[in-house]
């Protein structure tokens, strides 16, 4: 909770993107990513927060990768398996800012993310009176 008082602070600027994927993915409790995506749902709007969302059905220039974070256009940290690594040379950070600068092209942003997040929120729980079926064909 400490670290999401950053996401208020006007003096900061967040601008994200995530893969739809990572919207579906149960590596938690559904009701644990049920929050999550509640919480990034509400991030959406905020003047400090540009969250953007590629579909799992857009087109690509370049797959998603690794996970990386830039920081003032001066460093970058990629995250792998085994290790976390910290970038500040200006041609690989360039590198970086040009992947980003790719990826952007691909995603959507404003209610088109907002309808990503909530789709994928109302498959986690189908509302009363419906059944998911890909949950009964995987027991079948």
């Amino acid at each position: 909770m400490k670290r999401q008082e950053a996401l208020y602070d006007s003096s900061k600027r967040f601008h994200l993107i995530l893969w739809e994927a990572a919207l579906r993915a149960l590596v938690c409790p559904p009701s644990v990513l049920a929050a999550q995506l509640d919480r990034l749902a509400g991030a959406i709007g905020l003047d400090t927060v540009e969250l953007g969302i590629t579909p799992l059905s857009a087109s690509l220039k370049i797959p998603p990768a690794t996970a990386f974070w830039i920081y003032d256009d001066r460093q970058v940290i990629v995250e792998n398996w085994h290790a976390e690594l910290w970038i500040d040379d200006e041609v690989s950070v360039a590198t970086y800012l040009r992947t980003w600068k790719t990826l952007r092209e691909s995603t959507v942003y404003d209610a088109d993310a907002h309808h990503l997040i909530s789709a994928a929120r109302r498959k986690l729980h189908p509302p009363v009176g419906t059944t998911d079926h890909s949950a009964e064909e995987r027991r079948s």
